[in-house]
């Protein structure tokens, strides 16, 4: 590969990084202003116990792993955030609701596609032009070891938070 070639694949990673980590900032932003009780609520209604401290968690997980994403920064744990948080979504409020996000109740694309791009970042690493290459550990959590971390991390916090707090009511 030319360097040229590399260059770009580094600022296509770089593109990515920041712009899923950008969307789980503002996610994560939005959740806590203006009021972070309304998404409490939000959260208590879906079945979410105690709802209040979940709208911490969710709010805290997206802006501390999209701003780990974006400066590039032990990448596949801020990816393991970004399917963790996408797996509660996707159990918790959109499987039901079909496919497509446009839909009444909103379908599960949008989450599966922002999971999904979780875990190929995990895998893939952020590239050089990251904080992780700074510090020389591209080489510890590329590839198989990037992508368990952000699997397990992701979708076992997720499936273990859901096992300890998800209490949906029970419908006739």
């Amino acid at each position: 590969m030319s360097d040229a070639d590399a260059d770009a694949i580094d600022f296509a990673l770089l593109l990515l990084r920041c712009g899923v980590g950008a969307v789980m900032l503002a996610h994560g932003i939005n959740h806590i202003r203006p009021n972070i009780d309304g998404t409490a609520s939000w959260f208590g209604s879906m079945g979410m116990k105690p709802p209040k401290l979940h709208a911490w968690l969710a709010s805290i997980t997206e802006i501390g792993c999209g701003l780990l994403l974006v400066v590039g920064l032990l990448t596949p744990f801020a990816a393991a955030g970004v399917v963790g948080v996408m797996f509660v979504a996707w159990a918790i409020n959109h499987r039901g609701n079909g496919f497509f996000i446009f839909r009444p109740g909103e379908g599960w694309e949008y989450v599966m596609t922002l999971g999904i791009v979780g875990l190929a970042i995990g895998a893939i690493g952020p590239g050089s032009l990251s904080l992780d290459e700074a510090f020389d550990l591209n080489d510890d959590f590329v590839g198989w070891p990037g992508l368990l971390i952000a699997a397990i991390g992701g979708i076992g916090g997720g499936a273990a938070l859901l096992a300890g707090f998800w209490r949906p009511e029970k419908t006739a």
